[in-house]
């Protein structure tokens, strides 16, 4: 890697997100990482004009007015899905919500497609994230001397095999609708037929890479910050009864089948509070192109700066009792988006930031009204590496004490 330097004092964090893209560049930071999963064409990976472009295109489906439709397949999944849950078993909170947000992405990516395609695809992703969120196989495959086709038990081997299977699922389906002329709103239909300036579409291979990257990007993320947000609700009990009693009158107001229409500002301040505990990602990054002052240093070319998320979440200059779970922290003030940065930011802020966290507060509204929840006699969350993500170790196990009558 290049030489790096890390940042938590959000006047630093200030100069990197305002400063010229060109200059300082994050698809180049993340190029190696990203590139063996996601291709060329992922805005992850992109810099310059050709980012720009993507993001373009890439911003109607995750425009606010679409969020009310996005909200009855949440509902719908979500429902459906909790009810399921065995009472009086214990479940891995973090792999339930895995398969909760990935059904979500898969139903707002394909719509109405044919249940084989999205079948198809569910399994595939499922196959690839046994590769990439196991630390070790990640490293393998990162490792350039290991990326080589060595024999049916190596990793990269099966990392490309289920790379294929996957690539193969999204084609034919692009392929059928570019068919049909039809239109739709999910996220396909609008990519396949989104224009840039010049009435250019996007080619195959630049939907393919985006669309690996909204499933990828867009579902495991979410599904962990869920469980961490489900373990800080079952051990701050003071909390949990507030964001229930908030909730009993969203629903007593609104009715249980509008709850993403329904204001919550506590839900919405717990979930928050908990992004800022416990981010993701740990840190962001630019590859710094030409010589350029980040706070009181002047950095040189061919340096990687990196706003460090975890540490300035909990920089005690910025919050107050930074290691303690308060979600009135955030009905108070607005915070800085250089102090609280749990999607990056500037011109590089996740595009689907809107959307997760939409996605977030009906999943977890959903949850508390439709079973009662207790954790694993024991149990301690610590963190542990899940791929590029910070997941709780042991996926945060409860007991399902009850479903709502």
């Amino acid at each position: 890697m290049p030489p790096y330097i890390l940042f938590s004092d959000p006047r630093a964090i200030q100069d990197i997100f305002v400063a010229d893209p060109d200059v300082l560049r994050a698809g180049q930071t993340h190029a190696a990482a990203l590139r063996p999963f996601l291709g060329d064409n992922s805005l992850l990976t992109l810099d310059g004009e050709r980012h720009r472009r993507h993001r373009r295109l890439l911003a109607p489906p995750f425009h606010g007015e679409r969020m009310h439709a996005y909200g009855e397949v949440i509902r719908d999944t979500a429902s459906r899905d909790i009810r399921a849950w065995p009472v009086g078993r214990s479940i891995a909170m973090r792999a339930a919500m895995q398969r909760i947000t990935l059904d979500v992405m898969l139903r707002c990516v394909f719509g109405h497609a044919r249940e084989e395609t999205i079948a198809a695809v569910r399994d595939s992703v499922v196959g690839l994230l046994g590769f990439v969120g196991n630390p070790r196989a990640l490293a393998a495959g990162l490792a350039l001397w290991l990326q080589r086709d060595l024999g049916p038990l190596t990793p990269w081997r099966r990392m490309l095999r289920a790379k294929r299977e996957f690539e193969a699922a999204l084609l034919a389906e692009m392929t059928r609708r570019r068919a049909a002329g039809a239109g739709g709103p999910d996220i396909l239909s609008l990519l396949v037929a989104a224009r840039d300036e010049a009435d250019q579409p996007m080619t195959d291979e630049e939907i393919l890479d985006e669309l690996k990257t909204l499933l990828f990007g867009g579902h495991e993320t979410t599904a962990t910050a869920l469980a961490w947000c489900t373990h800080y609700l079952l051990a701050e009990p003071a909390i949990m009864n507030r964001v229930v009693e908030e909730l009993r009158h969203a629903i007593d107001r609104h009715g249980l089948d509008s709850l993403h229409a329904a204001a919550m500002p506590y839900l919405d301040a717990t979930i928050k509070e908990t992004l800022r505990l416990m981010p993701i990602l740990p840190l962001v990054g630019r590859h710094v192109t030409q010589p350029v002052r980040v706070g009181d240093l002047d950095v040189p070319a061919g340096v990687n700066v990196m706003p460090c998320i975890s540490l300035t979440h909990r920089n005690p200059a910025v919050w107050t009792d930074p290691d303690r779970f308060i979600p009135d922290r955030f009905l108070d003030a607005k915070p800085s988006p250089y102090a609280f940065l749990p999607f990056g930011g500037g011109s590089r802020r996740c595009i689907g930031m809107s959307f997760a966290l939409h996605e977030m507060r009906i999943v977890l509204a959903e949850m508390l009204a439709r079973v009662r929840l207790k954790p694993v006699a024991g149990y301690r969350a610590t963190v542990v590496r899940r791929g590029l993500t910070l997941a709780p170790s042991g996926g945060v196990p409860v007991v399902v004490e009850a479903h709502a009558a």
